[in-house]
């Protein structure tokens, strides 16, 4: 395991922080004072490393975007067939969020606020090429729906999110069953 500089400790520490106050207070309500305390810095030492509290939440989402994304395709390769590079993707990415929850949780936080700007949000749908390009190859071969990227990434991979924040919040415990039933919902709603 690499020994990791005195300045990645204290920017994990922040990176961190972040993550969880966003998860359990919301953007709102993370000032950056709160953010320095939980990983026990000094608020000047945020801006060592941030701009300000919407470079600090960009740069964070990002990292976990891409650190996810990392993770979706890490198995995947084109020579698949678009069901099986489908579910694989699916099948990670899922996983991903289960194994890590808070990242998870924090990634679906920022799906849904205008704190991310648009640069950001660009830079992390960069990150979904080899899907996009597994579904266009997919409607060329007339084996998915031909609707736009975002309504395939609505009905097939948007409610992990949906049931991650139920089974976070304790209102549903996600089983291996009820991965398996996503998943052919998923697929399902994207398949011709």
């Amino acid at each position: 395991m690499p020994v990791l500089k005195k300045s990645e400790i204290k920017r994990a520490a922040l990176v961190k922080a972040t993550i969880h106050l966003v998860n359990n207070q919301g953007f709102h309500a993370a000032p950056m004072s709160k953010i320095a305390k939980m990983a026990n810095v000094s608020p000047a030492t945020i801006y060592i490393y941030f701009e300000n509290k919407q470079d600090l939440v960009n740069q964070v989402y990002k990292e976990v975007k891409a650190e996810y994304m990392q993770y979706a395709f890490e198995t995947y390769s084109p020579t698949l067939t678009v069901e099986s590079g489908f579910e694989r993707v699916w099948r990670r990415m899922a996983d991903y969020k289960l194994q890590d929850i808070e990242k998870g949780f924090f990634l679906s936080q920022c799906e849904n606020t205008p704190m991310i700007d648009t640069a950001s949000r660009q830079d992390g749908i960069k990150n979904l090429t080899p899907l996009l390009d597994l579904w266009d190859r997919g409607i060329a071969e007339q084996v998915i729906k031909p609707l736009s990227h975002q309504l395939l990434y609505a009905f097939s991979i948007y409610p992990l999110a949906f049931l991650l924040n139920a089974h976070k919040r304790g209102d549903f415990k996600i089983t291996t069953a009820h991965l398996n039933e996503a998943y052919q919902a998923a697929w399902a709603s994207i398949k011709l």
